[in-house]
Formats: structure tokens, C-alpha cells, sequence
């Protein structure tokens, strides 16, 4: 049974994590509800660690940071937020993970399998200014959209609807969900440049996928995997050796 503290000051957004934590984790144990940085404070004075803790940037008396320059906390830490996502790369430390507002069932349910996966781990106390100094760098900014050339039309494709690019014949593809393919003027490594590493890998030199566009794996010889994308390319589509690992480990969200 995992036992989870839950610091939030939103109430429609507590109701909806704790619906979520009971679908995603029926045996879980939510041992409180904390609006301010104060109660988590003399919460966590008074009570054995939590395994987890659920904790909103933004709390009734301030910023939810200061709690850990007052209070050392062992337990790992799930941040939930509002926040631009690309800022939130700051929080990926001290096996911390995060989750954007409104908090979907899925990257909970994977957030919570990641903290399973490192539950065995030693965690050390929330390093709070190399948390701030991460967050006052400058973020990476990732494109939002492609402009499109076909004919004498002119259109845009957000980034989020592609499925995955290619390269063929020294010329570069976009495909999207719908399984319409467009040439664009950029190439992988170009590509790989502008995407977020969060939701696009580059498994190959011929391939750069989403993770919506992986529909069945197989283990393949040499370590590699082989991948069966959605919509379906005609080339085949496998992982290199040397990029399984990384593979892997951005599969499972590390």
C-alpha cells in the first residue's frame, strides 16, 4: 500500500486527483489534504514520512518550495501544476516527477509506475537551490507548429498532431495522425533540435516518432526493437542498438 501526502489549495483539483489516485491505485492510502505550506509543515512534524507526496507549486501561503527549506523531506515528490511544461523540466530531480494541470489519468498512472520502479532507491533531501537555479535558466523553446508548402497552398500543423517524421529519397516527411504525409523543409537533426525530447524520439537515422505513434514493439535482434507505427510506413522501422537504452528509458517516462 503506497501512502501518499497531497498538498493542493484547489479544491476541485484535490477531489479530482484523489478520484484518480483510487482509479489508477485502488490500495493507495491518501493520509491528508494540506492547502498551505504551514499544515504540511506541522503535518510532517508530527507523522512518519509519507512513501509519496503529491505537491501544487502554488499553495494558499505562498510557494510550496519554502516548505522544503523548512522542513527536510525524505520521500520522493510528485509536483502537479499549472505551469508551462517546458519550465517544469527544472523539477525533474531528486527522482522527482511532475504533473500539468488538469492532471490526466494516464501520466498519473505512469508517474506513480515510475515511483514504484525507484521505491527502493535511497532519496535525499530536496535539493531546493539547484530546484530554483534550474527554474531562472533559460528554457529550452520547443516549435509549436509547421508550416506546410504543397502546390500553391499554404497551411499549419501543430506539432502535437504529427505522428512522426521520416527521412526517403533526400527528402524529409511529416506524417500525421490521420496518415497524411507532407514534405517540410527541415531535416532530422534539424528536427530533433525543434522537438521535445518529452514526446518525440529519434529511434534511427530514418525516424523521428511520437510516442502516440508506437503501436506494437517486438524485441529484435541486437538488443534493437522493432516498431509497428500508426499510421503504418511502408520502411521498416527499428530501433538502433545504440539508441535501445535511451529508448527505453524515455518509453517509461526516465
Amino acid at each position: 500500500m503506497i501512502k501518499i501526502l497531497m498538498l493542493e489549495d484547489e479544491e476541485p483539483a484535490a477531489k479530482r486527483l484523489q478520484k484518480l489516485i483510487k482509479e489508477t491505485e485502488p490500495d493507495a492510502e491518501i493520509l491528508a489534504v494540506l492547502d498551505s505550506i504551514s499544515k504540511a509543515k506541522n503535518w510532517l512534524q508530527q507523522n512518519p514520512s509519507p512513501d509519496l507526496m503529491l505537491v501544487d507549486i502554488h499553495l494558499a501561503d505562498g510557494i510550496s518550495l519554502e516548505l522544503f527549506k523548512q522542513t527536510e523531506v525524505q520521500c520522493p515528490l510528485i509536483f502537479t501544476t499549472a505551469y508551462d511544461e517546458y519550465a517544469l523540466q527544472a523539477f525533474k530531480l531528486n527522482s522527482i516527477d511532475y504533473l500539468l494541470k488538469p492532471v490526466k489519468k494516464e501520466e498519473l498512472h505512469n508517474a506513480v509506475e515510475k515511483f514504484k520502479r525507484q521505491k527502493a532507491k535511497e532519496h535525499p533531501p530536496v535539493d531546493v537551490n539547484k530546484l530554483l537555479e534550474t527554474m531562472q535558466q533559460p528554457v529550452p523553446q520547443y516549435r509549436d507548429r509547421f508550416v506546410i508548402r504543397y502546390g500553391e497552398h499554404i497551411k499549419t500543423i501543430e506539432t502535437k498532431d504529427a505522428s512522426y517524421f521520416y527521412t526517403e529519397s533526400r527528402a524529409n516527411f511529416l506524417v500525421t495522425a490521420e496518415g497524411k504525409r507532407y514534405v517540410i523543409d527541415f531535416n532530422l537533426d534539424q528536427l530533433e533540435r525543434m522537438l521535445n525530447p518529452r514526446h518525440f524520439f529519434r529511434i534511427n537515422r530514418q525516424f523521428i516518432v511520437s510516442l502516440q505513434a508506437i503501436d506494437e514493439m517486438t524485441a529484435w535482434t541486437k538488443a534493437r526493437v522493432l516498431i509497428k507505427l500508426k499510421p503504418a510506413n511502408k520502411q521498416e522501422t527499428i530501433v538502433s542498438t545504440e539508441r535501445s537504452p535511451e529508448f527505453k528509458k524515455w518509453l517509461a517516462g526516465d
